[in-house]
This record gives C-alpha cells, structure tokens and sequence, in this order.
C-alpha cells in the first residue's frame, strides 16, 4: 500500500519505485542482496531508461504514463562515490471508477519530476550513506531525505544495516478547482534494521524489519466521503533468499514480505525470480502474488438485487456513515498478480541494454484466502521500459 496522494503520483509509482519512497527506502530498495567487503566503486556509471504504463478497467483505458529517467554514479577520491537520479513523467487520462459499472470519469493531465542525490563513505568493512530527494507535481510536493549505515564482518560474510528516513508532503488542490485540500501537510519517518547472511558458497539470505510513522494529511482529496485517520503507523517485515542452481546455471530469487498497519491494513507478498546467463543474453522471468484485508473504515458498495453496482444507494449510505470512511479501492481486499519478463543484452563488457515488461491483475476474487471485498471493478496494467547502463 501507498499514502494516498494525487492520481497521477500513483499511476508514477510504478515507474519510480526507488524515488516514490521515503528517504531510508530510497537508499535500500535497490541495494543488491549480497555480503561482501564495503568498496567504493572503481568506475562511473550512467544509465538511461524509458517506462511505458498504461492501466484498464473494464471498459476504460485509465492512466497513461510516460516516464523518461537518469541515473549517474561515480567515484570521487577512492574512499567516496556519488549518484543522483532523475525522472519526469507526464501522466494522461482518466480517474478510477471506486466500483463496478459506475458510469464516467472524470479526465486529468500531469506531469511529475523527481530528483535523489546520495553520497557514500566507504570504510574498512563498512559504509555510510546520506540521501536526499524532491519530488514537484501541480498540486503536490514532496521532500526526503535518508541516513544509512552498514558494516560486514571480519569474513565479509554478514552485514548488518541501519537507516532512518524522513519525508515531508504538501497537499494543495485548490488550483484544480476541487478544494477539498489545502495547504495540507505529511509527515513520515521510517526506522530499518537488517541482516544480510552468506549461508552456503551457493546461498544468501536477508532479513529487514522497517517500522514507519506517519501523520498528517492521508486522505484521497479526489474521492468524495474520504475522510481518514491523521496518523497511520506499520511494521514491514522482508525476508529474501537467493539460490543459484549450479546445473542449470540459473539464480532463483525469492522473496516474502508482511505489511501490517494502524488502518487495519495487513498484506502478504511473495515473489520469485529465476535470473538465467546465456552467452551475452541474461533472461529474467519473474512471478509475485500479492493480497491484502480491507482498512477498518473501508466501506463496500451496494448492490442491487441483481447483484450490479447501485451508485445512489452507495452514495446515500456513504452520506449517512460518521467518523472515518474511504471507499477507496486501494483499501479494499483483494489479491493481486504481477507476472514480468526482462532480457538484457551485454554489447560490451561495460555496455548493456535491457527491455522489461510487466503484466498486473488486481481483482478481489484473486484472494486466495477468501473474504474479497464485493463489487470491486478488476484492474489490470502493463508496464515496459528500456533501459541502457554503460561503465567507464
């Protein structure tokens, strides 16, 4: 789950895990799971990459996005490196429809960019990171920052992690002509530990545990009878192992993570990753499933007696509800399926291409433990992006 903010800053998501998050997450969401000796890097590295996204419902093409990024990386003195990141994406489209066969939706165009800069000090078996990060739509800003330190034992075969982040939001529709928030503001912050262990010549494993606390603005200022807490806590619990099957030559990733939180919100995720070389080719396929419970204050729609969406006695019973209530589909419960595929092309030893598409289903009968919430409309996205790294 994401705060709640614009729709275009959640269609972006998709494009931009790394700079979407907090500060500590920033810094974490793409280190490699691996123990070994904390070296600066000995080349600098640029990297270009374009996302394509595009979502559905049934009967409406929904959010476009397209979402060009910049990535750099260098060493600076032996002992320090630099990297900093950039993405713009211009988002087009239509807003969600909450519920099955609700009629219209309403049109939007944005364009989003976000900067992260992070500077590393590397040490003897150890290593200290800082990061800071903006991100500016029309009606939303978003400020980071993150601190992270990591250590590996005397045999470099276990590291250990702490980190902090701190994000500030602000909200403000009011050029919209909406005005249902303005000059409204976001706090959070975010404490991890963890643990990244070299179990066999053939085997890695990592454990984090993230605490978030977050108050402020969480409401959806684009759906009406959304009014929610103004403090959401969670626990986040990740747990991943990577095996690499000498006889087939291939590095499975797995990985298990658990989000619990104060808006009564608990996911599950589970993913695999099967990373195979040939030749200069890596192909990588990938599956992972994911579902979640409905928030507390999460209300379903009402049907009619043949079982269809019935929008005036949803909005009469919305009308008549006290205290926190969203019908917001993202607190809803359902499951969800990603399936992807990326293939990436060494043209030299220090050259690389790479194309990935992703494949996402959203609907609540695809919860396998039961308890779906009714009347959902199912939501389906596709996702590719191109890629080029090059050392030198």
């Amino acid at each position: 789950m994401t705060p709640t903010s614009s729709p275009s800053r959640c269609a972006s998501a998709w494009l931009i895990t790394a700079l979407a998050l907090p500060g500590l997450s920033a810094l974490t969401a793409l280190q490699p799971i691996d123990a070994k000796a904390e070296n600066a890097p000995e080349m600098t590295t640029i990297g270009v990459k374009y996302g394509s996204y595009q979502d559905s419902q049934p009967g409406l093409d929904r959010v476009r996005v397209r979402s060009p990024q910049l990535y750099f990386l260098a060493p600076v003195a032996g002992e320090w490196s630099v990297e900093a990141a950039w993405v713009g994406d211009s988002v087009s489209g239509a807003s969600p429809r909450m519920h099955t066969q609700r009629s219209g939706a309403s049109r939007m165009n944005d364009h989003r960019t976000a900067e992260e800069v992070k500077v590393t000090r590397y040490m003897a078996r150890a290593a200290v990171s800082a990061s800071a990060s903006y991100s500016t739509e029309h009606d939303y800003v978003s400020k980071a920052m993150g601190l992270q330190s990591r250590w590996s034992s005397d045999d470099n075969n276990r590291t250990w992690v702490l980190g902090y982040g701190h994000s500030t939001d602000w909200i403000d529709n009011q050029y919209n002509g909406v005005n249902t928030a303005i000059n409204q503001h976001k706090i959070s912050n975010e404490f991890m530990a963890g643990i990244t262990q070299v179990l066999t010549p053939r085997d890695v494993a990592q454990f984090n545990l993230t605490r978030t606390m977050g108050s402020g603005y969480f409401n959806d200022p684009y759906k009406a009878f959304d009014s929610r807490p103004r403090s959401r806590n969670a626990w986040i619990a990740l747990t991943r192992w990577n095996h690499y099957l000498v006889d087939l030559d291939i590095a499975a990733r797995s990985s298990y993570r658990y989000y619990s939180d104060t808006f009564g919100v608990k996911s599950h995720t589970l993913g695999l990753e099967l990373a195979q070389n040939i030749g200069q080719w890596t192909v990588t396929p990938g599956v992972r499933y994911y579902q979640q419970s409905a928030a507390s204050f999460y209300f379903d729609p009402k049907l009619d007696s043949q079982g269809r969406y019935d929008e005036l006695a949803t909005i009469q019973y919305a009308a008549g509800l006290a205290g926190y209530k969203s019908a917001d589909q993202r607190l809803s419960s359902f499951g969800a399926t990603t399936l992807s595929l990326k293939v990436a092309y060494a043209v030299g030893p220090n050259t690389v291409v790479d194309v990935k598409v992703d494949r996402y289903r959203q609907d609540a009968g695809l919860r396998l433990s039961g308890g779906g919430s009714p009347g959902l409309a199912p939501f389906s996205a596709r996702f590719v992006q191109f890629g080029l790294t090059h050392r030198f």
